[in-house]
């Protein structure tokens, strides 16, 4: 079976990058754009590093804010109708993965109208049309949503996060500028920051996983776990190698799929709005126990990538627990907490369990799986 790699056609990475918008829009002959973003980004002014130079190159353009932290179908058909009252040709995603998984909904079903009902977008959709034109701005690193062939919508009414896999919502541009990230409060960056990491170890640990991709996740490890811990102290140079790991590491998972780790975290930010990142980042070294054993020499290889030393003398056992004990202590610096107890309810379990196990991240798992060994993993956790 051949290997697929799907990428944004263009992306421009590092500090200034953000002026690249508007002439990306003149090119494709785009006059008005939907500007997805946030009411934080919008209220601090940080929004106008991007608006002003639309006004300046004659770009019209429209706001639309309407979009929680995980964002729901709501949010979506809300975006849908700005979308047409304002009459657009393109969409600007400015924010986390919240606003650019709301925009990659938006733009779908505006070009494939069949779609209009957000539900039947779960798994892999047919659609025939690629998105309406989208350009992504990260203002996080973490989610990596803007390389990436997925989105996530949240069900309120179901109590559920479905997963929408399809190679025609990636962005068509890609502008990571580190210095739109410079705002990020210290527990989204480290919120964010674990959610990359956990997209790059399970992207490499995955069923999909092959040497491309291996590439790309070991060189994101390397990079995060560099920079993690200066990026939450607001370090420039740890900002910038942050917003270059999490892209690659969405480079290889968005084309190989994750695990039984997202599986899991979807369903505690769907039932108790827990952050993404921090319910990955929990989930993470109990998944990595879970799968120890159907990972070859990954674990070797995760291990030197965390900066690990003396691997190369260590048995299959001691490097497999230097390597969680790694992602353990990263988790750790940066606040992360240990455990689920405060969050996760017994009287959820069942609900959560059944939540992940039908989850489209849960077949990519290296350890075929179980509704009563998901269970008892979250029991674990407790």
């Amino acid at each position: 079976m051949a290997n697929r790699i799907v990428l944004n056609p263009v992306s421009y990475h590092g500090s200034g990058a953000i002026l690249e918008i508007a002439p990306e829009l003149k090119a494709h002959g785009c006059k008005k754009a939907l500007v997805c973003s946030g009411k934080h980004i919008i209220k601090s002014g940080e929004i106008n590093k991007i608006l002003d130079p639309l006004t300046e190159a004659g770009i019209e353009y429209a706001l639309f804010n309407d979009i929680k932290p995980n964002p729901s179908i709501e949010n979506v058909q809300a975006g849908v109708e700005a979308f047409k009252a304002a009459q657009a040709d393109s969409i600007i995603a400015v924010g986390g993965g919240s606003i650019m998984d709301t925009a990659k909904a938006i733009g779908i079903i505006i070009n494939n109208p069949e779609f209009a009902d957000v539900r039947s977008l779960e798994g892999v959709a047919p659609t025939k049309k690629h998105a309406v034109f989208t350009i992504a701005v990260p203002t996080t690193a973490g989610t990596a949503a803007e390389v990436t062939i997925n989105y996530v919508i949240t069900d309120v009414e179901r109590k559920r996060k479905f997963v929408c896999v399809d190679t025609n919502d990636i962005p068509e541009v890609a502008i990571v500028d580190p210095d739109m990230m410079n705002s990020m409060p210290v527990k989204l960056t480290a919120a964010t920051g674990m959610d990359a990491l956990t997209h790059a170890i399970e992207g490499l640990i995955t069923k999909g996983a092959w040497e491309m991709t291996d590439m790309f996740h070991l060189e994101a490890i390397r990079l995060i776990s560099r920079n993690l811990r200066d990026a939450v102290n607001n370090d420039p140079e740890g900002r910038k190698g942050m917003a270059l790991g999490q892209y690659i590491a969405g480079m290889g998972f968005s084309n190989v799929g994750l695990g039984i780790v997202h599986s899991m975290a979807h369903g505690l930010s769907a039932l108790y709005d827990t952050p993404h990142g921090v319910a990955c980042a929990i989930i993470l070294p109990t998944g990595l126990e879970y799968n120890a054993e159907y990972t070859g020499e990954k674990y070797k290889a995760l291990a030197e990538a965390m900066g690990v030393e003396g691997v190369e003398n260590m048995t299959q056992e001691e490097y497999r627990r230097a390597a969680i004990d790694a992602v353990k202590k990263l988790s750790a610096d940066v606040g992360i907490p240990a455990d689920l107890k405060g969050i996760l309810k017994e009287e959820d379990v069942q609900f959560l369990s059944e939540s992940a196990f039908a989850d489209a991240c849960c077949p990519g798992n290296p350890r075929d799986t179980s509704l009563e060994e998901i269970k008892a993993l979250y029991r674990s956790l407790m």
